[in-house]
């Protein structure tokens, strides 16, 4: 064992509303969810105080996204220390949406990074190549870029999830194979040896996004440094129960 704990997350993003939140939430706290996984939904931020009411304890809630400041003239942004008021102590940061559809710099995304963890909240930092840099053979060269953003800004790593997502395999139905995944998995965690520290490198949890389903996950899991799952549409859905429980 690696002695990293489990760790799946639910995207829900621009999904749901209060009754459907709350029947999700509902077959959730009846489920018998592994305990040795973590579990973190990641509730729009309008409903994330009705997420964290509606969960069981034992089933964290995460914003999708900050800003990199607690408070001020930023219309329409939210802050961590607004997002720990809800009883919330998580932050996906960095998704390729908000990279791609927003055009969120590896700049702005390590200023982001660096506030949420000084502010106390646990970050799922997202990183991954779109299909062109894929098939151009610059996988590593992009991917260790974007982590070299969120690396810098990182004085405590316990506090810091890595999900690796392909943006070719976040919502096509296409899966990266579970050798693509534990492959970049592999050098990534080589990278952070390199560049952070071998006891970050073996103790960080990489974890990973694009596609997953209550039929991939556990092959997947079996990857010697896949540590858990980013699902988007299927933590929508009960199957999010097989997800959580691929290691079981």
């Amino acid at each position: 064992m690696t002695g990293r704990k489990f760790f799946v997350g639910g995207n829900w993003k621009l999904n749901g509303d209060k009754k459907s939140i709350e029947e999700l939430a509902n077959t959730l706290n009846k489920a018998k969810l592994n305990p040795d996984t973590d579990v973190v939904c990641g509730a729009p931020s309008i409903y994330l105080d009705f997420a964290r009411s509606k969960l069981n304890p034992n089933i964290e809630v995460a914003a999708q996204n900050c800003y990199k400041v607690a408070k001020g003239a930023f219309t329409g942004e939210i802050s961590p220390v607004m997002i720990k008021d809800c009883g919330v102590k998580w932050v996906i940061l960095g998704h390729s949406e908000r990279r791609h559809v927003f055009g969120e710099s590896n700049e702005l995304i390590g200023q982001k990074v660096a506030h949420a963890l000084e502010s106390g909240l646990g970050v799922i930092a997202c990183i991954g190549e779109k299909l062109d840099e894929r098939e151009a053979g610059i996988t590593e060269k992009v991917v260790f870029a974007q982590t070299k953003f969120i690396a810098d800004n990182v004085k405590d790593w316990s506090k810091v999830v890595l999900a690796y997502e392909p943006v070719w395999a976040i919502g096509t139905g296409k899966t990266a194979s579970p050798q693509q995944a534990q492959e970049v998995h592999d050098k990534l965690r080589q990278w952070m040896k390199a560049n952070v520290s071998e006891a970050v490198a073996s103790s960080v949890r990489i974890i990973y996004g694009g596609s997953v389903t209550g039929g991939t996950c556990k092959e997947l899991a079996s990857q010697k440094d896949v540590d858990g799952f980013l699902v988007g549409g299927a933590s929508l859905k009960p199957e999010f129960i097989d997800i959580i429980n691929a290691k079981a």
